[in-house]
């Protein structure tokens, strides 16, 4: 029996980069304005949490910080499968299935972020990823599976 005949390799869901590119046109350059945006809004999360427990949490201000980044990360792309750093930057998450991320697999996904930015030489690969695969996949992305894509108008 030839094997090559009824192996049929599962379709992914999002978008092909060779007849979609638009789907991933600037997604690095987005991923990094989101960041940024997101960086901020968690900062300031902080900031107001350290000033309402009386200056207290500057004992423990990388483990605060660190909670607050992976709450924010973790519940934002379970509800909306976006931060509000990529809703602004008009992109978004998507499963292997071209699916919203459920929470499952954005705390997965929230996870493999954490990591790597603790492990900076992933983080440097990650970044690395983003610029030279076909889907803009980071290191996280690859393993889960995932991708951030435009998101379409409306």
């Amino acid at each position: 029996m030839d094997m090559t005949r009824s192996y049929r390799p599962r379709p992914s869901g999002l978008p092909d980069p060779d007849y979609h590119a638009e789907f991933y046109r600037d997604v690095p350059a987005k991923r990094l304005i989101a960041w940024g945006i997101d960086v901020i809004l968690i900062s300031a999360i902080v900031v107001v949490l350290t000033f309402l427990g009386f200056l207290i949490p500057l004992f423990f201000l990388p483990f605060l910080y660190f909670c607050v980044s992976f709450l924010y990360r973790w519940s934002s792309l379970a509800s909306r499968s976006a931060t509000p750093g990529m809703r602004f930057a008009a992109i978004e998450l998507r499963d292997r299935g071209g699916q919203p991320l459920d929470g499952g697999t954005a705390f997965l996904h929230t996870a493999g972020y954490a990591f790597s930015v603790v492990t900076f030489p992933l983080q440097l690969v990650s970044m690395a990823m983003m610029l030279m695969t076909l889907r803009r996949q980071g290191l996280t992305d690859t393993v889960l599976g995932t991708a951030a894509i435009n998101r379409r108008a409306g």
